[in-house]
Formats: structure tokens, C-alpha cells, sequence
């Protein structure tokens, strides 16, 4: 077998292979960032007063939109600025849809990175770290998510006012529905047979003796329900839901789940 060792290639100082053929390589093929199935909705997206969006990527099943920036070499303060300016431009323009910021350099150094966590708290932003290897006669882009999102929980759905009950969501979802449900829970009580539904306003959670434990959650529709795994995601959970006969939808990265119909 012959190994042909990957030579590392400074982007920034190719005469070649330049930012622009970087953008161009991401427009060809978003799934080159590692952020799922997305689709290119602009390239050199303008913005008013304030220049040029690199990368606007959607993904239209989750209703969600990323403002990327891309930036060889290192990342640096006016990247991380113009980042975030334009994410919220965007959110401005379109509040109907859930808006991400997108960091892209060679090097996020880890003074940056701190600063770059900092702002996670608060914006959702994410930073990739994406570098180019020379593999013999080839050339091929490495991906990596130095900062993923923070993943949210739902404890505000659990505040007074929110909590329902089962004939709340017979008339919101339907009775089968509700019994697929029924179904959906003697499957976890082979793992864990203490829990039972527990009934909130925007979603059937899980409970052990009163207390949410939503590893799961039910999103109840009149013909189908959907279901959401907390799980983070990795290539091998991925890969055995592609290759099942499940209906799937894509992976909630805001909030860190697998989702079933």
C-alpha cells in the first residue's frame, strides 16, 4: 500500500489558490464546512453601509440562515467585527428566519478563540477552522469546528403557564398522534421504565417523578409526530439514521438534536 504524506499550504501567501478560490470551492460545495445539507443563497451578499456578506447559506427545512466570513491566515479583530455585524444585519432584514454567524479562517488562534466564546454566550456563532493539504497531485480542504454552538435547553417551556395536559394536545396534535406517542414511550421504558410524558405547551417532554428529563422530546402534528434526540452529533449516529428506513430531518444544530419523523 503506498502512503503519500499531505503537505500543509499556506492559502494567504499562494499565488493561486487565493480567498476567492476558497469562497468559490465553499459555494461549490457547502458541506464542505461541516454544517450539514445547506444550499447557497448569495454570494457577495451586499449590505447596507457596511460592504460584503462573504456566504449566505441556508437551510430551508429548519428555517435557519448562516452569514459566513471567510478570511485566510489568521483570524483577527475587524474578521470577528465584520462577523457578527453582518449576522446582524441579516437577523434585521429577516427576523423570520433563525439567523448563524460564521467564522472561517486558516488560524483561530486561541486569543481569538477566547474572545470568539465570549460572544458564543450570547450570539450564536460558530468558528471553523479550515485548512489546505497538498496530497500528492491533489488538493483537499480540512474542516474543523474549533467553536460549535452552545446548545440550549427548553427549561422555559417548563415555567408556570406552559404546562398542559393530555387533552391539550389531543384538540393541538390528534388522538393518534398522542397514542403514537403512547407507542414511542413503552420503547424507552425497556431502557429507563420510570419515566412518563410530561405536557408542555410547545412540545411532549419527559419526566421521573416530576422532574423534566427531556432526552427526548415529542412534537405532535395531526398525522405524524416528530421526534428529537438530544445527541450530539458524530458520523456514526449520522450515518446509521441515512442508512435506516427512518424519515429524517435535518440535525438541529441551535439546539443539539437528532429529529425524526
Amino acid at each position: 500500500m503506498l502512503f503519500t504524506k499531505a503537505t500543509p499550504i499556506n492559502l494567504k501567501k499562494h499565488p493561486e489558490f487565493n480567498e476567492k478560490w476558497l469562497q468559490e470551492r465553499i459555494t461549490d460545495d457547502p458541506g464542505l464546512l461541516g454544517l450539514g445539507d445547506l444550499l447557497v443563497k448569495d454570494v457577495e451578499r451586499s449590505q447596507p453601509r457596511a460592504g460584503r456578506l462573504d456566504l449566505l447559506l441556508t437551510d430551508p427545512e429548519a428555517n435557519t440562515r448562516y452569514e459566513v466570513e471567510i478570511q485566510l491566515g489568521a483570524t483577527d479583530e475587524s474578521h470577528i467585527i465584520r462577523t457578527i455585524e453582518y449576522w446582524d444585519l441579516e437577523k434585521n432584514r429577516y427576523p423570520q428566519y433563525e439567523h448563524i454567524a460564521v467564522i472561517v479562517a486558516e488560524d483561530i488562534t486561541s486569543r481569538f478563540l477566547n474572545v470568539i466564546s465570549l460572544f458564543n454566550r450570547s450570539i450564536p456563532l460558530i468558528a471553523i477552522q479550515m485548512n489546505a493539504l497538498s496530497v500528492g497531485e491533489a488538493i483537499t480542504l480540512n474542516a474543523t469546528t474549533v467553536l460549535d454552538l452552545v446548545s440550549y435547553g427548553t427549561d422555559e417551556d417548563d415555567e408556570p403557564g406552559q404546562a398542559t395536559d393530555r387533552s391539550y394536545w389531543e384538540i393541538k396534535g390528534s388522538t393518534d398522534s398522542l397514542a403514537l406517542a403512547d407507542r414511542l414511550l413503552q420503547l424507552i421504558h425497556a431502557q429507563r421504565p420510570n419515566l412518563e410524558l410530561k405536557y408542555n405547551k410547545h412540545y411532549i417532554g419527559l419526566a421521573k417523578n416530576g422532574i423534566a428529563d427531556n432526552f427526548v422530546q415529542f412534537r405532535l402534528k395531526h398525522k405524524h409526530v416528530i421526534v428529537e434526540f438530544k445527541i450530539p452529533r458524530n458520523e456514526i449516529t449520522s450515518s446509521t439514521i441515512e442508512k435506516s428506513d427512518l424519515d429524517s430531518l435535518p440535525y438541529s444544530t441551535r439546539w443539539g438534536r437528532y429529529r425524526i419523523r
